[in-house]
């Protein structure tokens, strides 16, 4: 199991395709940092993250993932959980997968596993590339909260790390989700793109005033909820329902993926 596991991980972090990604994901945090730097924005201007990056270079980290969250960080992981089956069965070499032998349900927990570790390292490396150009451009020192208490720099970067770990459970109920449609075909574009199209359509509907009342069991509702992560005392009103949300959204759709792939003819 072990090997299998290992042997995944190289699979998707070996190809070039996949760390051209993960830099692109990287330049957005310097990109932030540089443009602050060149000119400050006013306090009232941007948001808190943009407004208190030239106070502590930690806020780069929060500003990036705030931008990439929408968008970037779906779209990576929508590529590589829409790879993890398909791909397999395009290139033909599910069935002999299937043959070493390993039984479905264990090809499955690999393949989820290995989407779990992806969604932590690209999550990892928007705020790590945001920590360290924010430090390096801005200094660390205090940080300010959303409720305007202070903390020492260490506890300003657990906060950030706690946030990583919420944006991680946020992605890897994504992957679940690409992960059965990923079995549902043996195009791993289309199913990467039909992830993508849900992450939308979830956004765009939760932004409909009219349709307000379906907004918490959308895949996407609680994305944003980590400015919980930033307030003293610390608190779980958006972060616990944001939590339960997305291991609701991972069981329901790994059971769903196991169902469909045990099931499934592999003619490929």
């Amino acid at each position: 199991m072990s090997r299998f596991f290992r042997s995944e991980l190289m699979l998707i972090f070996g190809r070039r395709r996949n760390w051209v990604g993960l830099a692109i994901l990287a330049v957005v945090p310097v990109i932030i940092a540089v443009a602050t730097k060149i000119d400050s924005p006013d306090k009232q201007a941007g948001g808190d993250f943009f407004s208190s990056i030239t106070s502590n270079g930690l806020f780069v980290a929060l500003a990036a993932l705030f931008l990439e969250l929408p968008l970037f960080l779906p779209l990576a992981v929508a590529t590589i959980s829409g790879d993890s089956v398909a791909g397999e069965a395009n290139q033909g070499t599910l069935r002999y997968l299937l043959a070493v032998p390993v039984t479905r349900v264990r090809l499955l927990a690999v393949k989820f596993g290995a989407l779990v570790v992806f969604s932590a390292v690209a999550t990892l490396v928007v705020a790590g590339t945001g920590i360290v150009a924010g430090l390096a451009l801005f200094g660390g020192g205090k940080m300010t909260l959303l409720s305007g208490t202070q903390i020492g720099f260490w506890g300003g970067l657990g906060r950030v790390a706690l946030i990583c770990g919420y944006v991680t459970v946020c992605m890897t109920a994504l992957a679940a989700i690409g992960l059965f449609f990923s079995t549902l075909t043996e195009q791993p574009i289309g199913a990467g793109i039909a992830v993508l199209m849900l992450t939308i359509v979830s956004h765009i509907c939760d932004g409909i005033p009219q349709l307000h009342a379906i907004g918490p069991y959308l895949p996407t509702h609680y994305w944003f909820a980590f400015g919980d992560l930033l307030r003293d005392p610390l608190t779980m009103t958006s972060v616990g329902p944001g939590l339960v949300s997305a291991a609701i959204y991972t069981a329901v759709f790994t059971t769903a993926a196991w169902a469909r792939f045990a099931s499934k003819d592999v003619t490929s």
